[in-house]
């Protein structure tokens, strides 16, 4: 598996996919302390997408995303 290096890379294919097939993806997050970073993947079983990053900035944009997602995943559409 191979992680996207741009995090506007990330969050479009993250989105686009999510929105492909909504029932059968999944969102992770995972904190690796020792490491100081932060994982984010979403799959669809077919497909999957990574993004890795140890920088404090991009917490704020992962926050954005992961409510929106979530904010997708919750509504009835």
């Amino acid at each position: 598996m191979v992680y996207v290096k741009n995090w506007d890379d990330f969050e479009i294919a993250a989105e686009n996919m999510y929105m492909r097939n909504p029932l059968r993806s999944r969102f992770s997050m995972k904190y690796i302390h020792h490491k100081g970073q932060l994982l984010l993947k979403l799959t669809d079983n077919n497909k999957c997408v990574q993004y890795k990053t140890e920088v404090m900035p991009d917490l704020r944009k992962i926050e954005k995303f992961t409510g929106n997602i979530m904010g997708h995943m919750a509504s009835n559409e």
